[in-house]
C-alpha cells in the first residue's frame, strides 16, 4: 500500500513564498555592523603624552648666560677705551665686544623681534608642538636650520668686516712706522749737514727741516728748538768751530758806545737769516692752541745788519743788539725782556 503526502493547497504555497522572500529582503536591508549601536562601550583612544615644560634650572642657566655675556661684552669694551698699549690688544678687545654685541642683535632679531612681526608673542608651547603633524613638525625644523644659518652667516659677515678693519689699522700702522722711520732718517741726514763746514750744505739742512715741520707737525717744537740752538752757536760774537784762541770781535768787547758806532756793520751769515727767518715762520704757524717760542735769549748781535729780518714772536731776552740794525725788521710779539738795544735803529715793536 503505497504512502501519500498530504497535498499543499496553492494559495499556502504562494504565501509561504512571499514570506521568505520579504524576510530576505530584510536582511539585505539591515545596516552594517559598524553602524549598529555597539553592545558594550568601545575603550577612549590612547592620548599621545605632552611634553613637560622647560624646568626653572634651564631658564636659569639662560639668564645666568645672558648676564655673563653681558658682562664680558661690556668689560672688553670698557678695557678697550682704558688700555693704553700695545694698540693691538686695545683692538682685540673691541673687537670681541663688537662681536658679541653683534650676535645679541641677531639673537634679537631672529627670536623676539620675529615672533612679534609674525604676531606671535612667544614661542610655541610643548602642548602646542604636541598638536602639530609631521609634516609642520619637519617645516618648522627646516625654518629653524633656515634661520641659524641665516645667523651664522651674518656673524660671520660681521667677524670678517671686524677683521678686515683690524687689518686695515695694522697696516696703516704699518705705513706710519715706515713713514716715522724715513722722517728720521731725514731728521739724522739734516742734522749732519748743519754741522757742515761749507755754508751751502747747512742751508739745504736748515731748508730740510723746514719741509720736515710741514710732514710732520708734531715735531715743530723739536725743529724750532734746533734752529734756535743753530742761531745761538753762529751769532756775531760766537768763536768758529775749533778755534778756541781766536780773539771775540771788537764790536763785541768794547763798551763805548762812541767805539761801537764808529764800527762797520756785520751782517750775519745766509746760513743764520735762514734760521731765523724758518723759526719765526714755524712759530707763527699755530697747530690748535700749541704756542711754540723759539728761544733765542741771550744771543749776541752787537753792530749787526739785521735789515728786514721778520722776527715775529721770537724769545730774545737778555739780547745783546747794541748799534744794530733793525730798520724794516718785524719784532712783533717778541719778547725784549732786558735786552740792550742802546744804539739801536729802526726798532718797531
Amino acid at each position: 500500500m503505497a504512502i501519500r503526502s498530504p497535498r499543499v493547497p496553492p494559495r499556502a504555497a504562494i504565501a509561504a513564498a512571499a514570506a521568505a522572500r520579504a524576510r530576505r529582503g530584510f536582511r539585505d536591508m539591515a545596516p552594517p555592523p559598524a553602524l549598529r549601536e555597539p553592545s558594550a562601550p568601545e575603550p577612549s583612544p590612547v592620548q599621545e603624552p605632552i611634553p613637560a615644560a622647560p624646568s626653572r634650572r634651564w631658564s636659569r642657566l639662560r639668564l645666568a648666560g645672558l648676564i655673563l655675556s653681558v658682562m664680558v661684552i661690556a668689560g672688553c669694551a670698557g678695557m678697550a677705551a682704558v688700555v693704553p698699549e700695545p694698540g693691538w690688544l686695545r683692538w682685540l678687545l673691541a673687537g670681541i665686544a663688537l662681536v658679541g654685541a653683534a650676535g645679541w642683535v641677531l639673537a634679537f632679531l631672529v627670536g623676539p623681534a620675529a615672533w612679534r612681526l609674525a604676531g606671535e608673542s612667544a614661542p610655541l608651547s610643548a602642548a602646542e608642538r604636541a598638536q602639530m603633524t609631521v609634516a609642520e613638525r619637519v617645516e618648522a625644523v627646516n625654518a629653524a636650520r633656515h634661520t641659524l644659518i641665516q645667523a651664522a652667516t651674518g656673524l660671520v659677515v660681521i667677524g670678517g668686516v671686524a677683521f678686515t678693519a683690524l687689518g686695515l689699522w695694522y697696516t696703516a700702522r704699518t705705513v706710519e712706522t715706515a713713514q716715522q722711520g724715513q722722517i728720521t732718517d731725514r731728521y739724522t741726514k739734516a742734522f749732519e749737514q748743519l754741522g757742515s763746514d761749507k755754508i751751502e750744505v747747512r742751508l739745504g739742512g736748515i731748508h730740510a727741516l723746514r719741509f720736515l715741520s710741514v710732514d710732520s707737525p708734531r715735531d715743530r717744537e723739536i725743529v724750532i728748538d734746533v734752529l734756535s740752538a743753530f742761531v745761538r752757536s753762529r751769532d756775531t760774537c760766537a768763536l768758529p768751530s775749533g778755534q778756541k784762541t781766536k780773539s771775540l770781535p771788537k764790536q763785541c768787547t768794547t763798551t763805548d758806545p762812541d767805539v761801537l758806532a764808529d764800527l762797520p756793520y756785520v751782517r750775519p751769515g745766509a746760513d743764520v737769516r735762514a734760521a731765523m727767518n724758518i723759526a719765526s715762520a714755524i712759530a707763527s704757524e699755530r697747530v690748535g692752541n700749541v704756542v711754540v717760542i723759539p728761544d733765542l735769549s741771550e744771543v749776541r748781535f752787537p753792530r749787526t745788519d739785521l735789515r728786514g729780518l721778520p722776527l715775529i714772536g721770537l724769545n730774545m731776552t737778555g739780547a745783546d743788539l747794541r748799534g744794530a740794525d733793525l730798520t724794516g725788521a718785524d719784532l712783533t710779539g717778541t719778547f725784549l725782556t732786558d735786552a740792550d738795544l742802546t744804539g739801536a735803529l729802526g726798532v718797531n715793536r
